[in-house]
């Protein structure tokens, strides 16, 4: 009984993955997938195209702006960041919460973008104002707080460019299938 017990407590806590999102607009995206364990920070202004992968404990900040084009997937525990305090808290000090937050000055607020069917490992954070391009990857762990150009794969804190997806891809594009799906999203 008590293993039953035991069985059931960790079935009803472990997260779970959702099929479809309605967005702020209402939209429904019957292709999207999210843990129900994704924190949305200012939802309204989060845009997530269909066919967009989300796992775990993730949070989606969407204080400046945050778009996620299609086919991305995102890991589990990855903070992608639009809006940071790391200046106003010195400066407001003991004031800091007498003001809301995008009326404060020296609050960096800047949009997110990450492009078309590119990868964000598990852990990674992005920080305000990147933007990453279409088919890149971003390694597990990673700190991306500068731009990522389309086909780049980057890693590290601060993440750095360490090879291009065009490259890793070679290979499988032998299959004539495999080479025709790539390319449609390409041309889209």
């Amino acid at each position: 009984m008590r293993r039953r017990l035991d069985a059931l407590r960790r079935e009803l806590k472990a997260p779970k993955m959702t099929v479809g999102y309605a967005d702020s607009t209402g939209v429904w995206k019957a292709n999207i997938r999210l843990s129900d364990t994704v924190f949305f920070d200012h939802p309204e202004r989060i845009e997530i195209h269909d066919h967009v992968f989300v796992w775990h404990y993730t949070i989606l900040d969407g204080t400046g702006g945050l778009i996620i084009e299609e086919g991305c997937q995102i890991g589990a525990w990855v903070g992608i960041f639009t809006h940071s305090s790391h200046i106003a808290i010195r400066l407001y000090g003991a004031h800091y919460h007498e003001s809301q937050g995008e009326e404060k000055r020296a609050y960096p607020i800047a949009r997110v973008r990450i492009g078309k069917y590119t990868f964000v490992g598990a852990g990674a954070k992005i920080l305000p104002g990147v933007t990453i391009g279409r088919g890149s990857i971003v390694a597990a762990g990673s700190i991306v707080s500068k731009n990522v150009g389309d086909f780049q794969i980057v890693s590290g804190n601060p993440a750095e460019v360490i090879g291009d997806t065009r490259t890793l891809d070679k290979r499988y594009l032998k299959d004539p299938t495999l080479r025709n799906w790539y390319e449609e999203w390409q041309r889209a």
